[in-house]
């Protein structure tokens, strides 16, 4: 209908450019598309990229506490009724796990607190919006600190005491004094000029226990500080390492789809589609991993329209290829010329040749590139591949088969690549039945691909499919253009029985992990076991977001979510060696202590509720899930946990762990997760704001809790290590501990 209303096929419509589209979704597969359509295609531009510039800002999902609350406000003054006033009605709406409390907290502020009343929004600034919220969900956990940082008998904390409560408890014990000097009086000052109220308090450079509650809030934008602010830093989502320059060095996460597929689908650096016959005209159909399977080029299309939008860095499109066809598979190869243009990538860049011994250009090298994943036909001679790869229609070139051959050079690259065909079949006949069908059954549609023609072999150059053979095999071959697939049951078999050889495999070869085809009901695999590899591939299902996506997600969050991340260099460095089963380190280990304090706004009812904490990483990690005791009464407005602290006393490989919290009502329903590198984590106080299952914040559930980082120590050598840290103090100790013992004598 919109075609035939605009004209849209005739050759000078611009209609589509003046089109916006935006996309919104509480996960990737319920989306809703929102059209609008601007008179000037600059007004357009202009909206979209400003758009994506909010959606796509790390701070917009890792925004502070006090943000998510004045969120709630700005929505109240929005929904006004007929006479321009904020219906009391629509805040029981918003916080509706105690009516009675909100009547209570609306009657301290002088407010209406009737449900058919309305305030006028002049009457709920920002300052009265705060009494309400103090009133409605006190924190005496944080009057409890409070008091313990200043002179008992002074209601008030001097800028010294908040001083010594910053860098005692706020900063991180690991850092170099000279390189990252504490806080001073004076830098606290400011921080009390900014945020508290008393004029005559800023003079004399006190904070009142009054308004401690606002500092939850306001310190969360000071960066070295950083007293209570959400876990981690806003730079270290932003930030952008420096990237390998050798080879590809990092995770990638991936994208599956087995609903309906559209061409209107969320991108990541991994692409898969799924190729089947055509019924017409010798065109192929490709679907977003779907059985459901969208018309000739819509999907490659949609892909060159968005690919780069979130991300400059390269794009791997990977092929399932069920097309045996030459010229249909010719006519998917002349798509992809055309579409992507300069976009696609087909042949290697002059620095990095296509030869054993030489590793993969960095991402950098490939921004705005599109990468074809696809099985690769080794035998085409150079003067054909050219002529391919130039987008010309060589003619067909005849070529005589030698009588003898070997097999590793010749055979189809993904097909039997890297063994004989001999030895393969004798591996077969010696799987009984049940076996081989388990082993297709795992492999899914993948074990079915056919043979990979000319046209589309001549796309491929660095991600080149090959069959695994074996870990010395491909040692001795060192070729860093080709990957390896695995099912999560085979590659889950060799972690276990090959840690060392797997992660010396992934250092000069790629490897992809997918999950088995046995999972009819696209649920996810844990991917942590791969990552401690150092797979690069680890294969989620987006469409389900359960914990491994979760984590997936969390992960890839950082680096300015540019979809890689830099490997450990245990990972990369050919020097160094990793087992992560049994890892040997002397450096680098720390431990981890979280103390759940507090809960904000947890649920919209009135429940008793509990939180888990847990740490995912190596095998040999602190594994031991805690959980606090349920709350003693029904309230999640402002629960609190009297506890002691849970202690995870050796984390092997900091960058390789992360801390998952997840918060309970009673009866196992679930309120909110988080799940945070633990490199990422600040010590000190902080609000954590909760997520929902698809990893959306969420923005009234929050958690308080105060998190210990400090290097591990084993038990043998802690006395030495106060010693070395503070010599004076330990010495005076010492002549203590004898004038005792000569006083005892």
């Amino acid at each position: 209908k919109l075609r035939d209303v605009f004209n849209l096929d005739h050759p000078h419509n611009t209609f589509l450019l003046k089109n916006l589209t935006i996309v919104s979704g509480s996960d990737m597969v319920d989306l809703t598309f929102h059209n609008f359509v601007a008179y000037k295609e600059d007004i357009c531009k202009d909206w979209a990229e400003d758009i994506m510039a909010i959606a796509r800002n790390p701070l917009t999902y890792n925004a502070p506490r006090s943000t998510f609350l004045e969120k709630i406000l700005v929505k109240l003054k929005l929904q006004l009724n007929e006479e321009g006033k904020i219906p009391v009605r629509n805040i029981f709406q918003m916080f509706p796990a105690d009516k009675k409390r909100v009547e209570e907290a609306l009657r301290a502020c002088h407010l209406p607190n009737g449900k058919n009343d309305a305030i006028n929004p002049e009457d709920f600034p920002m300052p009265v919006y705060k009494t309400f919220l103090m009133n409605l969900c006190p924190r005496p956990e944080i009057d409890e600190i409070f008091t313990s940082h200043h002179l008992k008998a002074k209601p008030y904390m001097t800028k010294d005491h908040l001083a010594k409560f910053i860098n005692k408890k706020q900063r991180d014990t690991r850092l170099n004094d000279v390189l990252f000097p504490p806080a001073k009086p004076e830098q606290v000052q400011s921080l009390i000029e900014k945020y508290e109220p008393s004029g005559f308090n800023i003079q004399r450079g006190e904070s009142c226990s009054a308004q401690s509650s606002c500092y939850t809030g306001g310190m969360t934008e000071q960066k070295i500080l950083c007293p209570l602010p959400s876990c981690f830093p806003g730079e270290q989502l932003a930030c952008f390492p420096q990237l390998p320059v050798r080879r590809f060095r990092c995770f990638f996460p991936a994208l599956y789809f087995s609903s309906v597929s559209s061409p209107q689908f969320p991108y990541f650096t991994i692409t898969k589609i799924f190729m089947c016959e055509g019924e017409k005209n010798n065109k192929p159909k490709q679907s977003l991993r779907s059985e459901v399977l969208s018309s000739d080029s819509d999907a490659i299309e949609a892909i060159a329209e968005s690919a780069f939008k979130t991300s400059p860095y390269p794009v791997i499109l990977s092929f399932e290829n069920h097309v045996d066809s030459p010229k249909q598979q010719a006519k998917m190869a002349e798509y992809c010329r055309t579409i992507f243009g300069d976009m696609l990538l087909t042949e290697p860049l002059e620095k990095y040749p296509l030869k054993p011994g030489v590793p993969l250009p960095s991402p950098k090298d490939l921004l705005r590139k599109i990468l074809i994943k696809n099985k690769k036909n080794q035998s085409m001679s150079g003067k054909r591949q050219s002529s391919l790869k130039k987008g010309r229609n060589a003619e067909p070139e005849t070529t005589e088969q030698p009588t003898s051959v070997d097999a590793e050079d010749t055979v189809w690259a993904g097909d039997v690549a890297e063994e004989e065909p001999e030895e393969e079949d004798e591996q077969l006949r010696n799987l009984d039945e049940e076996e081989i069908k388990k082993m297709q059954s795992d492999e899914g549609t993948a074990g079915l691909e056919v043979t990979a023609y000319e046209e589309m072999s001549s796309l491929v150059n660095y991600i080149q499919p090959i069959k695994f053979n074996s870990f010395e095999l491909s040692a001795k071959k060192n070729r860093s253009y080709v990957i390896s697939s695995f099912t999560e049951t085979k590659a889950c078999d060799l972690v276990s029985k090959f840690p060392v050889q797997f992660v010396e495999y992934n250092k000069c070869q790629m490897s992809r992990i997918y999950p088995k085809g046995t999972r009819m009901d696209s649920s996810n695999y844990q991917p942590q076991m791969f990552w401690n590899v150092g797979c690069q591939m680890v294969a989620l299902n987006f469409q389900t977001m359960d914990v491994p996506m979760q984590q997936n997600m969390a992960l890839f969050e950082f680096n300015g979510q540019c979809g890689y991340l830099l490997k450990h260099e245990f990972m990369r460095r050919p020097d160094k060696q990793l087992d992560p089963f049994s890892v040997d380190r002397i450096d680098g280990l720390v431990a981890t202590t979280v103390c759940v304090l507090s809960g904000q706004f947890l649920s919209d009812r009135s429940v008793k509720t509990y939180v888990e904490v847990e740490i995912l990483g190596l095998p040999r990690d602190a594994k031991r899930k805690h959980r606090t005791k349920l709350t003693s009464t029904a309230n999640s407005i402002n629960p609190v946990w009297k506890e002691e602290a849970f202690v995870f006393e050796k984390i092997m490989m900091p960058e390789l762990a992360s801390l998952k919290i997840v918060a309970w009502e009673e009866g196992g329903k679930f309120i909110g997760q988080r799940i945070i590198p633990i490199i990422a984590m600040h010590p000190g106080y902080h609000h954590v704001c909760l997520r929902s299952e698809s990893n959306m914040p969420l923005t009234m559930p929050a958690l308080f809790v105060f998190l210990e980082i400090k290097d591990y120590v084993p038990d043998a050598w802690a006395d030495l290590t106060i010693a070395l840290s503070n010599p004076i103090k330990f010495f005076n100790l010492q002549d203590k501990c004898l004038m005792k013992l000569k006083d005892t004598s």
